[in-house]
């Protein structure tokens, strides 16, 4: 009888560790959110949203202040269309500006939010109008590569005319 007592409490424990293991590791790959707060949804448009995923962070002053919630392809732009869910607490103009950003050099990419002016807040079904897409390092090296092909070609044949 005491060996089976025992054998039950080190069970419970085992799945006890195997639950808290379980939730440290969907946290960490930020698969987890447990927020309880009323949110707000709004949309947004961008020509390339890089590595952007679903469940990323949107930030304001580095504080986050929602999540991606949805990333579609509008056939009729030929754009990217994402949808943020805000938490209410946080209240932006409607003339706010989002921007497709990444944690360090080579990190995972959020929404960054940029607070406009405007007297009037976005509200639950809005469109955030004012965005810029994500810069994608591998463009940013072919455009500079270019740029040094152009000048070492230009550099040739001005020496030739001289």
């Amino acid at each position: 009888m005491e060996r089976s007592k025992n054998d039950v409490w080190v069970g419970l424990f085992v799945m006890l560790g195997l639950a808290a293991v379980l939730f440290l590791a969907l946290k960490a790959a930020n698969l987890l959110n447990l927020n309880f707060e009323a949110n707000y949804r709004v949309q947004a448009k961008f020509d390339n949203i890089g590595g952007l995923k679903p469940k990323a962070a949107v930030k304001s002053a580095g504080v986050v202040v929602g999540r991606v919630e949805d990333i579609g392809f509008d056939d009729q732009t030929y754009q990217a269309r994402v949808t943020l869910s805000m938490q209410k607490r946080y209240a932006f103009p409607k003339d706010s500006s989002l921007k497709i950003l990444t944690s360090g050099l080579l990190g995972e990419q959020y929404v960054g939010i940029e607070p406009g002016a405007s007297d009037q807040v976005l509200a639950d079904g809005d469109t955030v109008s004012s965005t810029q897409s994500a810069l994608v390092l591998e463009n940013l090296i072919g455009q500079v590569l270019f740029n040094k092909a152009a000048e070492a070609g230009d550099g040739g044949t001005s020496g030739a005319k001289k």
